[in-house]
């Protein structure tokens, strides 16, 4: 079956399933934000801090939880540059162009982002998901399969996240399915 001759019925369960997996992805983030010991949240003992890490992935999937790039607004809270994961440039140092971040997210403000985010999820039932344009020019692919590249960063990061959590001492994150 070709996208423009999807039934409703069809429609409406991929819906269902992407909101499932947007809302999985994020309570296993949320779970590593809030399971972060405050010397993990900072540490510089990887190229992103922690809550670095945890900010990028929230900021891609609020971006792409809009029809398109003209209808994304950043969040109220939003550093710029933060959202890159070449953006922590750390202490100044000669021929250092990316931007300093001067002050880290507090685990607060993430918790703050991801909840936003999580209540954008319903947004998918507005999104056009047969659109063969994903609606940002630097994705050449459809709406749908967009949507699931979104998802696929937010789990990429969180298992990171996940690993660290680990390698602190701690246990993995707790698998949510749905």
């Amino acid at each position: 079956m070709s996208p423009s001759t999807a039934s409703p019925d069809a429609l409406e369960f991929a819906r269902a399933a992407l909101k499932s997996q947007y809302r999985a992805a994020l309570g296993m983030l949320k779970e590593a934000v809030d399971r972060c010991p405050e010397a993990l949240w900072d540490d510089r003992g990887h190229p992103n801090a922690f809550w670095q890490v945890a900010y990028h992935a929230l900021f891609y999937a609020h971006m792409y939880l809009q029809p398109d790039l003209e209808s994304f607004k950043p969040w109220h809270g939003h550093q710029a540059g933060v959202q890159y994961q070449s953006g922590i440039a750390g202490p100044p140092k000669a021929g250092n162009d990316l931007p300093l971040i001067t002050k880290p997210y507090t685990k607060a403000q993430v918790r703050e982002f991801l909840a936003l985010c999580d209540s954008m999820v319903d947004g998918v039932d507005n999104l056009d998901l047969l659109e063969p344009r994903s609606g940002f020019p630097w994705y050449t692919c459809s709406k749908l399969e967009h949507q699931i590249i979104s998802i696929r960063h937010l789990q990429h990061h969180t298992a990171q996240l996940g690993d660290r959590l680990r390698g602190a001492g701690g246990s993995g994150l707790v698998w949510l399915g749905h």
